[in-house]
């Protein structure tokens, strides 16, 4: 797994859940997240943290929150 960290603008909700709103590359690059379809851990320790898939223009992707860090996995 080849991990590229990112920063992700997020919008937190009363209960503490973040919700992921936009991704923004070292370089200044930004993607608008459309929605978050689903959001999970591993039962099997095939990723750290929590994957949130989401819808990026037409694409369904992933991203993963690791503590207060957010990347993106590049296998």
């Amino acid at each position: 797994m080849k991990r590229t960290y990112v920063r992700v603008e997020c919008l937190h909700l009363e209960d503490g859940v973040a919700v992921p709103k936009k991704i923004i590359w070292r370089d200044g690059r930004e993607w608008e997240i459309k929605r978050v379809v689903h959001s999970c851990t591993s039962m099997d320790g095939q990723f750290e943290g929590i994957r949130y898939t989401i819808i990026i223009g037409h694409a369904e992707k992933y991203i993963y929150q690791l503590g207060s860090k957010w990347y993106v996995d590049f296998s």
